[in-house]
């Protein structure tokens, strides 16, 4: 409650700091961040209007009127609306109560809905919407101690899992079914749910970065990539490994190596006032001595907390400065198209003294 509190009343300051009269939410990574309820989006609106100052209102099903005010840690104000009535009378009664028509509201532009955005802007003529991501996103860097309870039982969780899943891999078996036992041993460890799709891919697929499991069979020599994250509650773990199954040859070995010092380089260069732009380098250099830069194609990593991908974002140039509290990942790759991927991933916690890593999984190449 008190953490919700402090957010609450943090976010207040900023409106009225940035000149904004209301922000919008919809179900979402920033809406779970500022009510405690983690929610898919429906063709039902399910809307938060925070103000500058006073109390929030909701626009929300009827039928999850008595669920939403249990699970929201404050006092708020409801619209609400049945399936037969129809949303529109909702949106027009909030919109008069709360004085919305002239006023200047923030809303998230690369996630609020036209469902949502249409109402609002009907209901509310003269209303000035505008971009309130850049406030949001710098708000939920920093994470609390609560926040990062849950981060390390999901990276937990997580691990527990892929551990469990390597003892049961064979050649012969595809992607798809050493994807299912992934799943099921991160349900069976007490995840929440899978922060992403799980990726698992093998020989000459793990060179797509973001590919997609198929029903390509294993082979003795292929390496096998993990990349996955499970959830506890609300936030995500996410973390990639890549092991050989069988014996690897002499350059399979060298790639490996060049990777594990890349991890260990950013690692060890991240800390308080170091820019992200640094971190990046540091990776970068090991693999562009080795002459394989050009097959490390992504960015160094990105924040993780509610969001699988968030600021701060770890990328060559970028100007962010660490702070204790912020959380993300560090993962290097190198990708020989046809041929062979290999990525480590960890994901750090910004400490007072230094990088933290709050992955514990062996970074060894190990054979499976």
């Amino acid at each position: 409650m008190k953490n919700f509190d402090r957010r609450i009343k943090r976010l207040s300051e900023q409106l009225q700091s940035n000149g904004l009269d209301y922000l919008c939410l919809i179900p979402g990574a920033n809406f779970t961040y500022y009510t405690g309820i983690d929610k898919d989006l429906s063709e039902r609106p399910f809307v938060a209007l925070f103000p500058a100052t006073g109390s929030p209102a909701f626009i929300i099903p009827k039928l999850e009127h008595e669920t939403t005010q249990k699970l929201l840690p404050y006092k708020a104000g409801f619209f609400t609306y049945t399936d037969e009535e129809g949303h529109e009378a909702a949106f027009q009664q909030a919109a008069h109560a709360l004085g919305l028509s002239k006023k200047r509201i923030g809303v998230e532009y690369r996630s609020m809905r036209m469902l949502e955005l249409r109402q609002i802007e009907r209901q509310a003529p003269d209303c000035l919407i505008t971009e309130a991501d850049p406030l949001l996103s710098e708000t939920r860097m920093n994470k609390d101690d609560e926040e990062l309870a849950k981060m390390r039982e999901a990276i937990r969780i997580s691990e527990a899992a892929l551990a469990a899943t390597i003892k049961q891999v064979e050649p012969g078996q595809t992607e798809l079914e050493i994807q299912n036992i992934l799943h099921i041993e991160l349900l069976r460890a007490g995840a929440h749910g899978l922060g992403f799709p799980l990726i698992v891919l093998s020989g000459p697929r793990a060179a797509l970065p973001h590919g997609t499991a198929a029903d390509r069979a294993v082979k003795t020599g292929d390496c096998l990539l993990f990349d996955y994250g499970g959830k506890y509650g609300p936030y995500t773990a996410d973390i990639t490994r890549t092991f050989v199954v069988g014996t690897a040859g002499p350059d399979w070995k060298d790639i490996y190596h060049v990777v594990k010092e890349a991890n260990a380089a950013a690692r060890e260069i991240a800390g308080p006032g170091v820019e992200t732009g640094e971190v990046d380098r540091a990776a970068r250099q090991v693999i562009e001595r080795a002459d394989y830069g050009d097959n490390f194609t992504h960015r160094t990593g990105h924040g993780l907390g509610l969001d699988v991908h968030e600021p701060p974002y770890i990328v060559a140039g970028g100007k962010t400065r660490l702070q204790p509290g912020m959380t993300f990942t560090i993962e290097p790759g190198i990708y020989i198209t046809g041929e062979i991927g290999v990525r480590i991933e960890d994901d750090v916690l910004i400490t007072e003294n230094g990088c933290d890593s709050l992955t514990s999984f062996p970074r060894d190449l190990t054979t499976i």
